[in-house]
């Protein structure tokens, strides 16, 4: 079993997400890891369950909500609330303002040998 601090690489090829203990690691491409906290700020859905986007943002898998994995800040807010997908006028921006002032913490991930460590 995989200690909580450490991935095998060979299990985050580009643009995969993982779970390590508290956090989604992730490889942005061209092993750019990252570690975030694992739960979204709109409805604390699992982000390791998640993927990354075309600009390297990780997507919560319930509502789309993005995140800067360098900052741990919410860059764009929910599609939708509860079982409901699809657009959310003000809702949206409400949750995105306390998406990036409680942002999800950061850890950083680098490759080691044939292991991503969080450290």
């Amino acid at each position: 079993m995989p200690e909580p601090d450490r991935l095998p690489a060979a299990d985050l090829p580009p643009g995969a997400v993982r779970r390590a203990g508290d956090w989604a690691v992730g490889n942005r491409g061209d092993d750019r890891y990252f570690a975030v906290s694992r739960r979204c700020r709109h409805q604390l859905a699992d982000l390791s369950e998640g993927s990354i986007d075309a600009d390297g943002c990780l997507v919560c898998p319930w509502h789309q909500s993005r995140y800067d994995v360098r900052t741990g800040e919410m860059v764009e807010g929910p599609r939708g609330f509860l079982g409901y997908h699809g657009p959310t006028p003000g809702y949206t921006q409400l949750v995105q303002l306390l998406g990036r002032v409680a942002r999800l913490r950061v850890r950083r991930a680098t490759r080691r040998g044939d292991d991503v460590a969080l450290e």
